[in-house]
């Protein structure tokens, strides 16, 4: 069984606004990418880092649109 703790970190207020913006625009959760970037990193099973680096394929690899302004866009 797995538990799930509230973390706090530090992140540059720029940085979070565009992670949580490029999340949102794409239905990702931001807790389950940043929780899968840091088992890559600890992980000594080769599937965790494959399973990562699948998901940010097909996040590149995936169909956008371009915007110039997402808050005119989006209203935000």
């Amino acid at each position: 069984m797995c538990k799930v703790v509230l973390k706090t970190f530090n992140v540059e207020d720029e940085v979070y606004v565009k992670f949580s913006g490029y999340c949102k625009s794409r239905g990702l959760s931001m807790s389950k990418l940043v929780n899968m970037f840091m088992q890559s990193q600890i992980e000594e099973d080769p599937a965790v880092k494959k399973e990562y680096l699948e998901r940010l394929d097909q996040i590149r690899n995936g169909k956008f649109i371009q915007v110039d302004s997402f808050s005119q866009r989006y209203g935000l």
